[in-house]
């Protein structure tokens, strides 16, 4: 395919055919639905709650690493209230590993208020789940494709990899705003949530056979080295902490960076842990 721009392929309707037979066809062949929040429940619905822990779990985090943890993770909780009555010192013991644990938080606090605020219900409205803590643009139309099989269109790092791929060839700094369209022109009528489900392995596939087209996103942020990080420190502390209350002096022990007062600061002001007694616990 020539390279070209969002607006000019929406003008020409076979190149949008002769991309989702692509995209359809790898699908075919090498889908992935052993994928366990691809899996319907009894009656061939699917669970609002576990697609809401899966897509928290799987930002910034590979399928691989989260298949397991998704499945101990709804074997601990496997309702939306089970998650909202647990301490938060639970949810992130169970959530480590994954790293980010800001999204455990952020799931913990949704699940309060959609037992508070929905009668432990996930809303099918775009507007009440960006109001959920975590749940961003993409997150909110990934909920409402993959629950509720709307045709939504939304954004994300594998859909901006498979479309530039096959509409913005050799081209950098492309906004989603260009994208968009594109994406919501390729959508089919009824299989939305199988449709996305192809992007995603698609997708998968061409970062592991062509790279990462999605660097030419004007969005893309690349991913911060892991060790010696901030983000290393606040990941052992919480670890550390899930054995039981440790002292300053005991943390220092371990972690001997001269960066523990202040990510312990850090995490008492975002309510991770507490302090009692000259010890750091993890919240109740």
């Amino acid at each position: 395919m020539v390279a070209g721009y969002g607006t000019v392929w929406l003008m020409q309707p076979t190149a949008i055919q002769d991309f989702q037979d692509t995209v359809w066809a790898y699908y075919a062949a090498h889908g992935r639905q052993d994928l366990p929040w691809r899996q319907p429940e009894r009656d061939g619905t699917f669970d609002p709650y576990k697609i809401m822990v899966s897509e928290l779990m799987l930002q910034q985090t590979q399928v691989p690493r989260v298949v397991p943890k998704f499945t101990a993770f709804m074997a601990a909780f496997p309702t939306v209230q089970a998650l909202a009555a647990a301490p938060l010192a639970r949810v992130l013991e169970a959530w480590s590993g994954l790293g980010y644990n800001r999204r455990a938080k952020f799931l913990w606090q949704a699940a309060q208020a959609l037992v508070e605020r929905h009668g432990g219900q996930l809303p099918n409205d775009r507007a009440q789940l960006l109001a959920l803590p975590g749940i961003g643009p993409g997150t909110a139309g990934a909920i409402l494709v993959y629950a509720f099989n709307r045709p939504e269109p939304f954004i994300e790092t594998n859909v901006r990899s498979v479309f530039f791929h096959h509409f913005f060839a050799d081209q950098t700094d492309i906004a989603d705003a260009e994208l968009l369209p594109l994406v919501a022109a390729a959508l089919p009528e009824h299989e939305t949530r199988d449709w996305y489900w192809a992007l995603m392995d698609y997708g998968t596939h061409l970062k592991r056979t062509v790279g990462n087209a999605a660097r030419a996103s004007k969005h893309y942020a690349k991913q911060s080295v892991f060790q010696g990080s901030r983000r290393q420190i606040r990941g052992q502390v919480l670890k550390l902490l899930t054995a039981g209350p440790l002292s300053r002096t005991q943390l220092q022990g371990v972690i001997t960076d001269e960066r523990l007062d202040s990510v312990l600061n850090d995490l008492l002001n975002e309510t991770f842990i507490e302090q009692n007694d000259s010890a750091y616990r993890l919240r109740a």
